[in-house]
């Protein structure tokens, strides 16, 4: 092995067998900064000169090959040399080069890998296209070069969704070559050494292989209708579809659409996105803190949502004890848990490997007692104050002082919790979305005598369970259900107002969520909040504006979807308008004296961000949100809220 020649501070290489050994190290995901560009761009100047060197092997240090583009030189002025006239230089270099890759090739590193002559990879390398999920495309040649290696359907759907594939998947796609059984690097050189001097193949000379138009066409309309007004899908498919073409009219193309969409408004909204999450994991008094061990979790309630925490427990490799008030409904609460596993299993996300070591970790009981083994115990009990403190209070008796006891509730202050207890400073909120086996957000909820390693250890688990944790203090429903209360109450005030329920979905399913206010509301039915508001009717402020619609559709039975009429009338189960709403709605508007007046979409949805930009600042300037971005991330992650919008703080700017 030669000495290490240092092309720039993040890469060097040395020559193994007559191979130039490229490594790129740009911790923490070998990201293709202008310093790797450069790099990269005089190793290859010098593999090409020099007559010893029989071919080049790119690899990346650490356990990524390269991770994508610098995103903090987004916005910024192009910098030379440039991703794609590196790449191009890859493509066109007269001896083979190999991609090694020892880990991740996303975005700009798996176009990197693609322009390569060949592509090794370890078993547990992935590689992807993850741009549409930064509201851009491929910058690189991804959409024209990946469509010539694996077809216009594969390639549609690696670059439109933005997922990755594992190693193995890769090779089957046609992605990678060869998965290298030993040693990765020597794979890599014994491949380059083969190709010496043959005949190379350039993947952007390939030839797309011929595939089903009307399916092509099927597939598109389906990714743009799944896309709901999102500019980076409908371009990315617009570019793979016509990736037939010559490759440096595809390749301008491709560029020209993707500087256009860096600098987008919709581009910007994503990358705010991404920080953001990477920014709420930064918690004010928390620096050093260690959280406390968890390896069992006591879940007390089984119901569909406890029965959801279990399952999202289990798949995190934690041992369950689940407690319900007898052994019957103990019982049925392990059958349900056991059933969402199962679909797991049917649905390829979990083997029957994995179906039987998570089965043998959950056990359940109707015994306090039983739970004294938890690290942690959440309740996910009936959402009533005195319910949740008698339970609390029991747990006090049986489970260890060090243990964390958690409450799930939505609207009660679990600060009232807590002070019934022994040990307050262990108790804090993890308030879990439904179904909580699926929802990626959690809100977890610090009250005044939460203990900082308490608070540290729900933040621990919640990232274990593949949960986005955001942290808010305590009142009314927290940051999402009180910016929830202030959308619905503004879409109520619209009906009032002069507009109707399927004009107001129909602005909000326009801007780009996913299904409107009301029809979610006929989804999980009118009861429950109907009986919220009844509760709270006595400590209501008589002079406050109070919408009444909602209440007189729970009087006249219309309790939603499955009631076969709420919002909506669904007649062989299809929402429909009904004009006995309308009538109803009218009759309000008469009784306060309203006068109705029209709404252009653009007025509704102004309102209801309006209304829910107001609510943020109060929760920023309460103290009860840490950050506007946080806000965005829960109304994101928790109520549909289109991330390509950036979330409503980030509208309002």
């Amino acid at each position: 092995m030669s000495e290490t020649i240092e092309f720039s501070a993040t890469v060097s290489a040395t020559t193994r067998n007559g191979v130039l050994v490229v490594t790129i190290d740009n911790a923490p995901v070998n990201a293709t900064s202008v310093d790797v560009r450069d790099g990269l761009e005089k190793t290859l100047a010098h593999a090409e000169a020099a007559a010893g060197l029989t071919g080049v092997v790119i690899t990346g240090a650490g356990k990524t090959f390269i991770g994508g583009a610098d995103i903090k030189e987004f916005g910024k002025p192009a910098m030379d040399p440039t991703l794609p006239a590196v790449i191009e230089k890859i493509e066109n270099l007269s001896k083979p080069v190999v991609a090694a890759l020892n880990g991740a090739a996303l975005g700009g590193g798996l176009e990197v890998a693609l322009a390569c002559h060949y592509r090794v990879a370890a078993p547990a390398a992935q590689v992807g296209l993850p741009e549409v999920k930064l509201g851009i495309v491929p910058g690189a040649g991804g959409t024209q070069r990946l469509p010539r290696l694996i077809g216009i359907p594969a390639a549609l759907d690696l670059i439109t969704s933005g997922r990755s594939v594992k190693a193995a998947e890769a090779l089957k796609l046609g992605i990678v070559d060869e998965l290298a059984a030993g040693d990765l690097v020597e794979a890599a050189i014994s491949a380059a050494s083969v190709l010496a001097g043959k005949p190379l193949r350039r993947t952007g000379e390939l030839t797309i292989a011929l595939s089903d138009t009307a399916e092509i066409e099927k597939t598109s309309a389906r990714i743009l209708a799944k896309a709901r007004g999102q500019k980076a899908p409908a371009e990315a498919v617009r570019l793979v579809t016509s990736s037939n073409r010559p490759l440096a009219e595809g390749l301008a193309d491709e560029r020209a659409t993707f500087l256009i969409l860096r600098d987008s408004r919709e581009a910007a909204a994503l990358r705010h996105v991404f920080f953001a999450e990477r920014e709420s994991s930064k918690v004010e008094g928390l620096e050093g803190v260690e959280p406390r061990p968890v390896r069992t979790i006591g879940i007390c309630g089984l119901g569909l949502m406890g029965s959801g925490i279990a399952v999202a427990a289990l798949g995190a490799g934690y041992s369950v004890i689940g407690l319900d008030q007898t052994a019957e409904a103990a019982e049925k609460g392990k059958e349900r848990i056991i059933g969402l596993l199962e679909r797991n299993v049917a649905s390829g996300r979990l083997d029957q490997t994995g179906f039987e070591a998570q089965k043998a970790r959950l056990s359940v009981t109707a015994t306090d007692a039983d739970l004294a083994p938890c690290d942690l115990v959440v309740e996910a009990v009936f959402d009533d104050l005195a319910v949740k403190t008698s339970l609390f209070q029991r747990l006090d008796k049986v489970i260890r002082p060090d243990a964390v006891l958690a409450t799930n509730t939505s609207y009660l202050n679990p600060e009232e919790i807590a002070a019934a207890t022994v040990h307050p400073e262990r108790v804090l909120g993890l308030h879990f979305f439904s179904p909580a086996h699926v929802m990626r957000l959690l809100e977890v909820v610090r009250c005044a005598k939460t203990a900082p390693d308490v608070l540290a250890t729900g933040l621990a688990v919640a990232k274990k369970l593949r949960k986005l944790p955001v942290v808010t203090g305590v009142t009314e429903g927290f940051i999402g259900n009180r910016i929830f209360s202030a959308y619905r109450r503004e879409a109520e005030f619209l009906l009032e107002d002069g507009a109707l329920p399927h004009e107001i979905d129909a602005a909000l399913e326009d801007y780009g969520f996913p299904m409107g206010l009301f029809a979610v509301y006929d989804m999980a039915g009118l009861e429950i909040a109907w009986a919220r508001r009844k509760r709270q009717a006595a400590t209501r402020d008589p002079s406050a504006r109070y919408v009444e619609i909602a209440d007189t559709l729970c009087e006249a039975g219309r309790l939603g979807q499955k009631a076969g009429r709420g919002w909506y009338a669904y007649p062989d189960g299809r929402r429909t308008i009904d004009p006995e709403v309308t009538t109803i709605i009218e009759a309000a508007r008469t009784k306060k004296g309203i006068t109705p007046r029209t709404f252009s979409k653009t007025e509704i949805v102004e309102r209801m961000l309006g209304a829910m930009g107001l609510e943020g600042e109060a929760l920023l300037a309460e103290g009860i949100a840490a950050r506007a971005s946080d806000i965005d991330l829960v109304m994101i992650n928790g109520y549909g809220f289109p991330a390509h919008k950036g979330g409503p703080m980030f509208s309002r700017s």
